[in-house]
């Protein structure tokens, strides 16, 4: 793709510069009001101090603050009437009560998602790598018996326990770490197929404990992509032609999944998953890219079509919700995380806004009255919002300054755009840094620029942000450590820790 047009700034910039009518003009009386009406729906909250039947977690994968802004002013600067888009607010910051999370892991200062998620799904930190044993185990750990010592059950085990129904959507692999923690206990994230595992083990690769797991009656969702996890080597995958799968010991774990479970559905397409009736089926396997999900803007272009996150999100609860006795429900917006690595802040926020749109959809699918949703980050990023932009820039282009004609210009006389990263593939390099006049920097293609020279753009160590609404959300306050999250859900849900 082209991306020395800049079409998409221009349409932008276009937008801002039209004074959209019936926009409120921001006088003090504006602000007042505006004050004074938040204030007044404060002091109308009442804690739901009931106990939950359901519970909803979605989880933004290295959503750290900084992307719910740019994500926050991307879809406000996309709406009709808009002031400048920072007013706008997605649909979980409208949920009544907020905390940070703490987000280190036992031995990682800046950590990865593998000790992250099996805090907010165990409510034990963990080392890097590992999913949900404690910290005695050492990553890559072989010998089964440790790791099955060190165990710790998650909440979705729990759930199965006590007789609710349970599911796990994403848009990355179903046997990535974040969603892998809820189901699987692993002393290394990246044994997802027994094609990564050492011959000299017998500990489980990661898609066979999602097909095996011993809980209640077994996962009643799964969607995602990583169907190459599932399907022997010799099999050709059903979508990419001349690809097969990859695993080595002959299983076809997809076969098993349809074996094992009475009135059990396996799709791999959009068609099949539209087929799909919760009503009849009562576990479902969604196996949709032999690797990661397509990104949410590359997703009409699928070859075979896939479910956005909110539909998989509709599909899930309805699935779910047959069961008098509740359910837990995990969603991830995987590639929010893959597009940072990437450098690429298009990817990274257009996925955010279609994790808004999922929970949105999950917020008019419940009550209120009993269902507990929880919408938080696993980790952040090293991306940045910065520069003195005026209000309503665009957010995806270069800055100017309040009342400038011209853009702003760094000690080399060059533009700079306002989002940017740390570190990563975007580092242009001394005295090569490109005339971003040249360039659109809202084409989805665009990498934002790194003052750090890295193949890939790296987590950052920061807190991240919970959102919660309904049953015992309240008790989401302050600042706490990772690891609380698990202790509100497994509260609201009358379940003790451990059992």
């Amino acid at each position: 793709m082209n991306i020395h047009t800049a079409p998409l700034t221009a349409l932008l910039f276009s937008m801002l510069n039209q004074t959209a009518a019936g926009t409120p003009l921001e006088t003090a009386e504006f602000w007042q009001k505006n004050g004074k009406d938040s204030l007044h729906a404060a002091e109308q909250l009442t804690a739901n101090q009931r106990f939950a039947k359901n519970v909803i977690l979605f989880v933004g994968d290295g959503m750290g603050i900084s992307t719910v802004t740019a994500a926050r002013i991307l879809e406000g600067q996309g709406k009709p009437n808009h002031r400048g888009g920072e007013e706008n607010q997605l649909e979980f910051e409208r949920f009544p009560y907020v905390a940070l999370s703490k987000t280190y892991g036992a031995n990682q200062q800046t950590p990865d998602s593998a000790p992250t998620m099996s805090a907010i799904i165990t409510g034990v930190k963990t080392n890097e790598g590992v999913l949900s044993v404690s910290s005695e185990v050492n990553r890559k750990e072989k010998d089964l018996n440790v790791v099955n010592r060190y165990q710790v059950k998650t909440l979705l085990e729990q759930a199965e326990q006590h007789g609710l129904s349970t599911g796990v959507v994403t848009t990355a692999r179903l046997t990535h770490a974040t969603p892998a923690a809820c189901y699987a206990h692993t002393s290394e994230r990246d044994w997802e197929s027994d094609a990564q595992l050492p011959a000299d083990t017998a500990i489980g690769d990661i898609a066979r404990q999602l097909v095996n797991f011993g809980y209640g009656n077994g996962l009643e969702v799964a969607l995602g992509g990583g169907r190459s996890m599932f399907l022997p080597a010799s099999q050709a995958d059903p979508e990419d032609e001349g690809k097969t799968g990859g695993r080595k010991d002959g299983l076809d774990l997809t076969r098993q999944w349809l074996k094992q479970y009475p009135k059990a559905a396996y799709v791999y397409d959009k068609a099949g998953f539209d087929a799909v009736d919760p009503e009849t089926t009562e576990h479902l396997l969604g196996l949709f890219e032999r690797s990661h999900m397509e990104y949410e803007y590359d997703r009409p272009s699928d070859r075979g079509g896939e479910p956005s996150l909110s539909q998989m999100t509709e599909k899930a609860i309805d699935l779910l919700a047959k069961n008098p006795k509740g359910y837990f429900l995990m969603v991830e917006a995987g590639r929010i995380d893959l597009a940072h690595h990437a450098g690429n802040a298009f990817r990274a926020l257009t996925d955010t806004i279609e994790l808004s749109n999922a929970v949105r959809t999950a917020v008019n699918k419940t009550d209120a009255a009993d269902t507990l949703i929880v919408v938080t980050a696993d980790h952040s990023h090293t991306f940045t919002i910065a520069g003195y932009p005026e209000r309503g820039n665009p957010i995806l282009g270069l800055v100017k300054h309040p009342g400038a004609k011209n853009f702003a210009l760094d000690k080399n006389g060059q533009p700079y755009t306002t989002l940017g990263y740390a570190n990563g593939p975007g580092y242009r390099g001394p005295g090569k840094r490109p005339d971003l006049r040249s360039l659109d920097s809202a084409h989805p293609d665009f990498l934002q620029e790194a003052a750090v020279p890295l193949e890939l753009e790296t987590h950052a160590a920061e807190d991240v942000a919970i959102y919660a609404t309904g049953p015992k959300a309240y008790l989401f306050h302050g600042v706490q450590e990772q690891s609380y999250i698990y202790q509100v859900m497994a509260h609201a849900l009358q379940f003790k820790p451990g059992r």
